[in-house]
């Protein structure tokens, strides 16, 4: 027998070849994939909470996300800028105690009560004339009651009636012409009909300026105290005047003194010359 038939099994693993032992770098590369994330090898050796935080982190955000963010961002941004203005717009009525704001709802009251009060009588002049047996003596007189009304508006014609009278003592010199602009438009609102400061008669196109340490009024210079003499309802000029934030408050701030007494008879006597305007004409002619 050959020495192969007596060695029964030592053929076959002749044939084969021997096992290499394995080489440094693929048993690096073996526990690298064995312990990479993601593998089952790893997650075997997590628990419940690393494999949540290995699922959140890092984010995978994807560019239609990424757009939706900034979307609602900027609809967020917009919405807080929006709430802030009317914060502010409402912050001085907020914090205006009952009583101030129950005069200011009394004044607007009042000025609607005068525009409703004006419409009817607008409308019993239209009727009287639609009515009239001579209208054309109707159409007279409703003529000349509107040339006296237009008189006093204009400034051509002396004027009295119940009102009031402001006076601004100004030892500092700190009130300039913005803060009596300022309390000629309050007083205007209030249904002031006619004003004179300090002499000047205030008209449509009135305008004021500073002046070398005074206050010009249609180029007129004046000085302190400045005095107004307003024609007007004196329970809606009054309370005008002292709402929280408003004109007597902004002078005090100024170290101005202002006093405002009322009074059944104001005396408006400064007068204006008529001016005939310059580009301006009756749409009737």
């Amino acid at each position: 027998m050959s020495e192969q038939d007596e060695t029964p099994g030592n053929g076959l693993r002749k044939e084969l070849p021997e096992e290499l032992p394995a080489k440094p770098a693929e048993k690096a590369e073996k526990a690298e994939n064995a312990a990479e994330p993601g593998t089952p090898a790893a997650e075997a050796g997590l628990t419940g909470r690393q494999r949540l935080v290995q699922g959140l982190w890092p984010p995978r955000v994807t560019r239609a996300q990424l757009i939706v963010a900034v979307l609602l961002f900027g609809l967020g941004f917009g919405l807080a800028i929006q709430v802030a203005s009317n914060s502010d717009s409402d912050s001085a009525l907020r914090g205006a105690r009952q009583e101030d704001l129950v005069r200011i709802l009394d004044e607007l009251d009042d000025r609607t009560q005068r525009l409703e009060d004006e419409k009817q009588g607008l409308e019993k002049q239209r009727d009287e004339l639609e009515n009239s047996s001579d209208q054309a003596e109707e159409a007279r007189k409703q003529t000349v009651e509107k040339e006296r009304q237009l008189g006093i508006l204009a400034g051509t014609v002396a004027a009295q009636g119940p009102g009031i009278t402001m006076t601004i003592e100004d030892t500092k010199g700190t009130v300039e012409a913005d803060m009596l602009l300022d309390a000629i438009q309050e007083l205007r609102a209030a249904g002031a009909e006619a004003i004179q400061v300090n002499g000047v008669r205030v008209v449509a196109n009135t305008y004021l300026s500073d002046a070398d340490k005074s206050v010009s009024v249609d180029g007129n210079k004046i000085t302190a105290p400045f005095r107004f003499k307003v024609i007007g309802n004196p329970q809606d000029l009054e309370p005008a005047l002292n709402i929280p934030g408003g004109v007597v408050q902004t002078l005090e701030k100024e170290q101005a003194t202002v006093t405002v007494e009322r009074s059944d008879k104001i005396v408006v006597d400064a007068l204006r010359a008529a001016k005939r305007p310059d580009y301006a004409r009756s749409s009737s002619q």
